[in-house]
């Protein structure tokens, strides 16, 4: 065997094993960090707002009433910007991710490598997708919280903030992107990595509010173990 041969062999084992170590590392931390849960500010907090926690098995959403004597969301983000245009909406939900993985990754079978590669490393830009309920209903995939009015105010800031708005003040509407008749999509704050994810943005969310929550996850297994499920 030549030396140059035994070079890159021995280079390219060391890069395969830095790659599994990093991998098993991030792993490791994750499985630790979301099992370690941050309590609730103030267990006496009175319940004057329901809110839920829904997940549909990979990402989560803050799912909030549309209008309560604190915010109307309609202001901010007008019903006219879903197709269906369904004013009898109840409930609005609230995730954060990566831009380019929502707009071009509708479904697990149109996900592509580079797509998932300029998510992981901060190379993208993000976007926030809202969807529209008639009705929310305990169970597996969807658990409610129960949030005092102040707690609720600090939600409301958290969300409004993770907005990217105009100079005039509006949420910036991606136009013509939708997964159905009753969402949207719009321009976010911060880069999605693996380190920061959609699900870290729900985790904070509810640091944020003061409701149970993981130290860190990048998962949503990490927020609902916390939950009891």
């Amino acid at each position: 065997m030549s030396l140059t041969l035994r070079k890159t062999l021995k280079f390219t084992g060391y890069t395969i094993g830095g790659i599994i170590g990093v991998a098993a590392l991030y792993v490791g931390s994750a499985l630790a960090l979301s099992a370690i849960p941050v309590a609730k500010t103030d267990p006496n907090a009175p319940a004057d707002v329901t809110v839920f926690l829904h997940t549909n098995g990979v990402h989560t959403d803050i799912v909030l009433p549309i209008k309560t004597d604190q915010i109307d969301w309609n202001q901010l983000l007008p019903i006219a910007n879903i197709p269906s245009q369904d004013s009898t909406m109840r409930y609005i939900a609230f995730g954060w991710g990566d831009k380019g993985f929502y707009l071009d990754t509708p479904t697990w079978a149109d996900l592509k490598f580079s797509t998932a590669f300029v998510a992981a490393f901060w190379l993208g830009s993000s976007a926030m997708h809202t969807t529209y309920f008639h009705s929310l209903a305990p169970g597996p995939e969807t658990i409610p919280l129960h949030l005092s009015r102040a707690e609720y105010a600090r939600l409301i800031a958290y969300i409004q903030r993770s907005f990217a708005l105009d100079a005039a003040g509006h949420a910036q509407h991606i136009k013509g992107h939708s997964y159905g008749q009753d969402d949207a999509f719009y321009e976010a704050h911060r880069v999605y990595s693996f380190l920061y994810t959609c699900n870290t943005w729900t985790n904070n969310a509810l640091k944020a509010s003061g409701q149970r929550a993981c130290l860190w996850t990048p998962s949503d297994k990490g927020i609902f173990h916390i939950y009891g499920r």
